[in-house]
């Protein structure tokens, strides 16, 4: 069942897909533009601000390098060698 009231809605994209799509702002009617010196603009830049900082803060965690296991072998077996050439000439 549907009501008939009327809100006020900012409606976001994402600035990173990954995460959402898009944010959507209900404002209350009592705290709408004009009480308290707040502009429309003000409140649409405040809800893309939030949306933005959102993204970033809860966005994917940066990839490790990962390695494999047969560079590593190789990359301790090459150290290794170095170690020992370099004990032998000294």
């Amino acid at each position: 069942m549907v009501k008939g009231l009327s809100r006020r809605v900012i409606v976001v994209d994402s600035p990173d897909p990954h995460i959402f799509e898009q944010a959507i702002f209900i404002v209350r009617n009592d705290a709408a533009v004009g009480s308290g010196g707040v502009t429309s603009q003000q409140v649409v830049d405040q809800a893309i601000r939030i949306a933005k900082d959102y993204a970033r803060t809860h966005g994917a965690p940066p990839r490790r390098l990962r390695m494999s296991p047969w560079l590593a072998a190789l990359l301790g077996g090459a150290a290794i060698g170095a170690v020992w050439l370099l004990a032998m000439l000294l």
